[in-house]
């Protein structure tokens, strides 16, 4: 492991004499940063997990986050990323409400595993995606920044090791396997959050805002949500991909907010048996249920189902709508394929969606909007 020394300068004093002299005091305050490269990649090459190492060397770099205001307080995790003393946790952690109700907290503390207790400026979050960046100043403080992984390659059964403060209960570790990969979680406004990680790591209250990490120590997201009916951890835990969580990070840091670009539709999964009995002409694709009335899709003639509705295998379907191909050279198979293929995207971009309609293709241009902070369709 080695270690970088940041100083941080404050000047204390200045006084200027009559016969021009001067003299000046300054203030030296010392920051460690631990830097080091992840120590799980030979363990990771041979197939081990050495979950005790992984955590003597990442648990410094996670801290609990204490969120105060409105007569309220919450408290969740987070991590460290930078020796600037950037950190990173859900948005739900320091904020309050959803869509357009959304109040950042008033005050912000971060605790690290040393005792060390300091206030955090909220630099700014995306409810869309559930992330926020904090600040903090790094004088006097030991930073152990965590590595961000990717994932682009996560395979299913792979070990994951989660660090937070469940119930408040701090630098806890627990360990599991990505359960699945590509799911769809909630958003504070409305829209899903696509590719989210599912664990069985056990992931509480008090989690939120923390990092799941893979073998070598690389953070693969953020531990955001759990699956339960009685409120408490059931195995099934969600976390907000690191994939995701960097393109926020990218607007965040540079304008502390986040832009999406917006079609303005709800869609449907289609599948080869519901494509042979509608005719739809694409055996996979995001289907149309709705288009958004003065949407943007809507302005472009993009259309939506306007049938009656027919039940189909159990479920209501409703005839007359586009089915979504392609947007851009992004090839559609999933429903949510199509939010993802957005995100490459800014607001007043004009991309080209193929699409399937009366057993033809055609080509549809659309001028993207921007994605209203409250709303309810997946597009």
């Amino acid at each position: 492991m080695k270690a970088a020394a940041a100083a941080l300068l404050l000047a204390a004093g200045a006084l200027a004499g009559c016969g021009g002299s001067s003299h000046t005091t300054t203030v030296v305050r010392q920051s460690t940063v631990q830097l080091s490269a992840p120590a799980g990649d030979a363990a990771a090459a041979s197939g081990s997990f050495d979950v005790a190492r992984l955590y003597r060397r990442e648990s410094p770099g996670v801290v609990t986050v204490i969120a105060l205001g409105s007569g309220q307080s919450g408290l969740g995790s987070g991590f460290v990323i930078s020796g600037s003393g950037e950190v990173l946790t859900n948005a739900h952690v320091v904020t309050t409400g959803t869509g357009a109700r959304i109040k950042r907290a008033g005050e912000v503390f971060v605790k690290f595993a040393d005792g060390n207790q300091v206030p955090a400026k909220i630099v700014g979050f995306d409810p869309n995606a559930d992330v926020a960046l904090l600040r903090i100043d790094p004088a006097g403080l030991t930073l152990r920044p965590l590595p961000l992984g990717s994932t682009a390659d996560l395979r299913v059964g792979s070990p994951v090791a989660a660090i937070g403060s469940p119930f408040g209960e701090e630098q806890s570790l627990s360990v599991g396997v990505i359960s699945a990969t590509q799911r769809s979680i909630d958003s504070l406004t409305g829209f899903k959050i696509e590719g989210a990680i599912q664990t069985d790591a056990a992931i509480n209250h008090g989690n939120s805002g923390g990092p799941l990490l893979d073998a070598s120590g690389r953070v693969l997201g953020i531990n955001s949500q759990i699956e339960s009916g009685n409120g408490d951890g059931a195995g099934v835990g969600f976390a907000v991909p690191i994939d995701v969580v960097r393109r926020s990070l990218t607007q965040l840091r540079r304008n502390g907010t986040v832009r999406y670009a917006y079609l303005g539709i709800q869609t449907l999964e289609v599948y080869p048996q519901l494509a042979e009995r509608f005719h739809l002409g694409a055996r996979h694709g995001a289907y149309l249920d709705d288009v958004v009335g003065g949407g943007p899709a809507a302005k472009a003639g993009l259309r939506g189902a306007g049938g009656d509705p027919v039940t189909f295998q159990g479920a209501r379907f409703r005839p007359g709508g586009d089915v979504i191909t392609k947007v851009g050279a992004a090839t559609i198979t999933r429903a949510a394929d199509v939010s993802l293929a957005l995100t490459r995207y800014e607001p007043g971009q004009t991309v080209p969606i193929t699409v399937s309609r009366g057993g033809g293709s055609r080509v549809v241009r659309v001028k993207l909007g921007e994605r209203p902070p409250d709303t309810r369709p997946t597009g």
